[in-house]
């Protein structure tokens, strides 16, 4: 038998567990026994922070076999046989095996990866973190130059968190795969910020470099 703060978490999520058996599971018992029996045919890729106040499937409002999901610390794209592997054998299986329609690619506010990029003696102690963040470097580089230039006015963090997810499209378009679903106008992709305090969602369409609001629905 476990015992500590571990075990205690553990019998937390077996309680989580328990209530979406009990009360959820339920009341949507067809809908997870049709996803079972049918292949997903996820619509969209989306490429999420790992931060765990980030939820894309709450966020999209999407069910059982909708959305095809990977997270890493800052929501990166390494560009295509620079770092091979999770992140490019997800997008590549995503696009050619499950022919995935859209990519998203998600930052959001009080991201602790851009926090780093600012200040890199956070992680000096985490050798495999700093050099995931070499993937952001190229953002970091154009944010403090226009943070300096006509930036002024807002936030570093934010503006570097836009300007990587900017950059993570980018390298997300080196990709093989992509880039041939692309030309065939059988993919498209967007880049989104969310922000956590505030429920919202701004999104730059392809070749945008602005990121405009998702405006709520006129009632």
């Amino acid at each position: 038998m476990q015992t500590g703060p571990g075990s205690q978490v553990l019998d937390q999520l077996k309680a989580g567990v328990r209530r979406f058996r009990a009360e959820v599971y339920p009341a949507q018992e067809a809908m997870y026994q049709r996803a079972a029996a049918e292949a997903q045919r996820p619509h969209t890729l989306f490429i999420a922070c790992a931060d765990s106040r980030v939820n894309p499937i709450e966020i999209t409002q999407t069910g059982p076999g909708e959305v095809f999901v990977t997270r890493n610390i800052g929501n990166m794209v390494p560009a295509y046989g620079e770092m091979l592997g999770g992140v490019s054998a997800v997008i590549e299986f995503a696009v050619q095996s499950l022919k995935v329609q859209h990519v998203v690619v998600c930052g959001h506010s009080d991201c602790g990866a851009m926090k780093a990029l600012l200040h890199p003696e956070s992680v000096k102690a985490m050798p495999t973190v700093t050099s995931w963040l070499t993937n952001a470097k190229a953002a970091l580089t154009v944010a403090e130059t226009l943070h300096q230039k006509r930036e002024w006015q807002r936030d570093l963090l934010q503006v570097l968190t836009e300007e990587n997810v900017l950059l993570q499209l980018q390298h997300l378009k080196t990709h093989p795969s992509v880039a041939g679903a692309m030309a065939m106008g059988e993919l498209s992709v967007s880049g989104w910020i969310y922000d956590i305090g505030k429920g919202t969602v701004s999104v730059a369409e392809d070749g945008q470099r602005t990121f405009l609001p998702i405006e709520p629905a006129l009632r």
